[in-house]
């Protein structure tokens, strides 16, 4: 059960690097090397993701996605691989620790600025943010960080407690469903996580 935890694994000038920072080193690593190859021996493939990720963003923001694709597509590629990289033998699940999906959250909430200011110019979006409700719509902007925080975290961490529950009860053949209902979970978040940034950023730009 120690496995669920994130585990200390070094210190860099006092600062301790856990498991998951190691994981995640990896898996971009690996993100970037496949996606590399993939470009030159399936360039069909690229297109066909790309294409996806436009149908399903554009339908959210109501317009063409292609400017939000570079961002938005990462983070979906990203969490979707990092919510099931513990599968891979002595890795780590990187959105088990909260300091994971706490970043992710945190580059939602400064994307929906950034793109809400390249749409609409600094001075007019400060006036459209200008309201007598103002403190109701920053607690409401914090809170919805939280909120794609303790989900992608919560669900993640309780998919893998009740396969390591299970295997320690039933360790060969029970956690194999287990394991297989958490990947399309982690997909699942993935998907989830991207329709509820693009919805906010939706909402900056409108």
């Amino acid at each position: 059960m120690d496995n669920l935890f994130p585990q200390v694994v070094f210190h860099v000038f006092g600062i301790p690097v856990r498991d998951t920072v190691i994981s995640t080193w990896i898996m971009m690593a690996l993100i970037v090397g496949v996606a590399i190859l993939i470009q030159k021996r399936f360039p069909m493939a690229v297109e066909m993701l790309i294409d996806f990720l436009n149908d399903t963003i554009s339908d959210v923001i109501g317009r063409p996605a292609y400017a939000y694709i570079p961002m938005l597509g990462t983070l979906a590629i990203f969490i979707a691989i990092a919510d099931n990289f513990g599968i891979v033998p002595m890795m780590s699940t990187p959105t088990k620790d909260i300091n994971t999906p706490l970043a992710l959250a945190l580059v939602v909430f400064v994307l929906v600025h950034y793109y809400g200011v390249r749409e609409k110019g600094m001075a007019s979006y400060l006036k459209a943010q200008a309201s007598p409700l103002v403190i109701l719509d920053i607690v409401g902007q914090l809170s919805r960080t939280m909120s794609l925080t303790l989900r992608l975290f919560g669900n993640i961490v309780s998919g893998e407690l009740v396969v390591a529950v299970i295997f320690s009860l039933v360790p060969i053949i029970a956690p194999l469903p287990m394991i297989g209902l958490s990947i399309f979970t982690g997909i699942l978040q993935a998907y989830i996580f991207t329709i509820l940034a693009s919805s906010y950023i939706a909402s900056a730009i409108e």
